[in-house]
């Protein structure tokens, strides 16, 4: 029984819809009743780039690729200045946009791929966000993605926040699809739409991200104008700062915030906050591992990427993955301190980027930083801050460099302050 009708009998008699589209609410037999792609020319195995979203044309595509047993690249329009090095990274066979397949001409090969193939199972390749150098190609073997879905969960509905090319926006929707529960696509990912989206279609689920979440504090539309069908919101991709987190439980006290962990090339993990208000997470699942370094969280899991399609193995000879994140453990429980790229010295004395950052946004009406750290000459480095206020007008430079003296030990100082929008990617993260 292939994947398509697996799906079909979990959702045989179900009358809710699974997909609610700017388009429509459409059944799960609605979005595989749609007018099919010509797919006849892709062969099993080849490496197929989709670019696409979370659309009823674009799910439907995604299913019967799994069901091809091919090796599925989803990209979206926002990434399309990067395509070709995505195509070249993955060894794309056959591009498919606006319902139309193209195979391209290339007569490269590689190992990872072949012995996928010959596993005849179906690959996913997902792009690393490039924070640090050309972004990664990681291959995934599709089908041990696909085994952590047999254990039922609860139905909800879900909004679909994270995007089609990111591990935890296909997660959200193949968990959906095997909980028959609803996902709902929005149109608009500003604040105003997502909760806007939230309130129409009572959605129970948010996940998001902490830089969103940061933004819409500063909004102004919360408490009063956040949609009370929304239960749980679920934070990750990047590092939560306290202040934000108690500002964001003070004001919505019925609401249970959860942290979620994971990174392309270990898969989705388990995670269980240690409560509503806590930073300290517990990290593991079934097949998963782990164990602190040198103040470093190290992952092993057994559901990881076979590997990088363009770069060497971040796996030691025992298959251990060092996350680059600096942890403070408490009993079974973590807290993400920082990362290890953001360590800034300071003529010897270290301190994070994440430390001046938590104190400049217990400032008031601040609603996005970035510290880092710049090269000196005398002392190696020092911090610099980019701060963007809520009202850019009303903010006065020297008061809030007061209140860092103020705060932060001498070597922890920002020698440079620049007041300006906090640059934030396609997927709602600070670049």
């Amino acid at each position: 029984m292939n994947l398509i009708e697996k799906l079909s009998l979990k959702w045989k008699n179900i009358s809710h819809p699974f997909l609610i589209h700017p388009s429509g609410n459409l059944s799960f037999s609605e979005i595989l009743s749609q007018k099919r792609v010509d797919l006849s020319l892709i062969r099993r195995g080849d490496v197929v780039a989709l670019i696409g979203d979370f659309n009823p044309s674009s799910i439907l595509i995604l299913l019967r690729l799994i069901d091809l047993d091919v090796i599925i690249v989803p990209l979206t329009i926002e990434t399309r200045d990067d395509h070709r090095y995505f195509f070249d990274s993955a060894l794309v066979d056959v591009v498919i946009e606006n319902a139309r397949a193209t195979r391209l001409k290339h007569q490269d090969n590689h190992p990872m791929i072949e012995k996928l193939r010959k596993r005849g199972n179906p690959g996913l390749v997902l792009f690393s966000t490039g924070t640090t150098g050309r972004p990664k190609a990681i291959l995934h073997d599709l089908s041990y993605f696909l085994k952590r879905f047999d254990t039922p969960r609860p139905q909800l509905r879900t909004l679909n926040f994270l995007l089609f090319d990111h591990i935890g926006g296909i997660n959200t929707l193949l968990h959906t699809l095997f909980n028959r529960g609803v996902v709902v696509a929005p149109e608009d990912r500003s604040v105003d739409g997502i909760l806007k989206t939230c309130a129409i279609h009572n959605v129970e689920v948010l996940p998001t991200t902490p830089t969103f979440l940061r933004i819409m504090l500063m909004s102004g539309v919360i408490p009063d104008g956040f949609p009370s069908s929304v239960r749980i919101i679920t934070y990750g991709t990047e590092r939560m700062d306290q202040p934000t987190l108690d500002k964001l439980c003070d004001s919505l006290p019925k609401v249970d915030f959860r942290q979620t962990f994971g990174m392309s090339e270990l898969g989705i993990v388990r995670v269980k906050s240690k409560s509503r208000k806590s930073l300290f997470m517990k990290v593991g699942g079934e097949g998963v591992e782990t164990r602190v370094v040198k103040n470093v969280l190290q992952i092993r899991s057994a559901n990881r990427m076979l590997g990088y399609l363009n770069a060497p193995s971040p796996f030691d000879q025992e298959g251990w993955y060092d996350t680059k994140d600096m942890v403070e453990k408490k009993d079974e429980f973590y807290k993400i301190v920082g990362r290890t790229n953001e360590v800034i010295n300071v003529g010897g004395l270290k301190c994070l980027a994440s430390e001046i950052e938590r104190v400049a946004l217990t400032y008031p009406n601040i609603a996005l930083v970035k510290a880092y750290g710049k090269e000196n000459p005398i002392t190696g480095q020092h911090a610099e801050i980019i701060v963007q206020p809520q009202n850019a007008d009303s903010f006065d430079k020297v008061t809030f460099k007061k209140f860092l003296h103020d705060h932060l030990q001498n070597h922890m100082i920002p020698r440079k302050i620049r007041v300006e929008q906090v640059k934030v990617g396609h997927r709602h993260k600070r670049i």
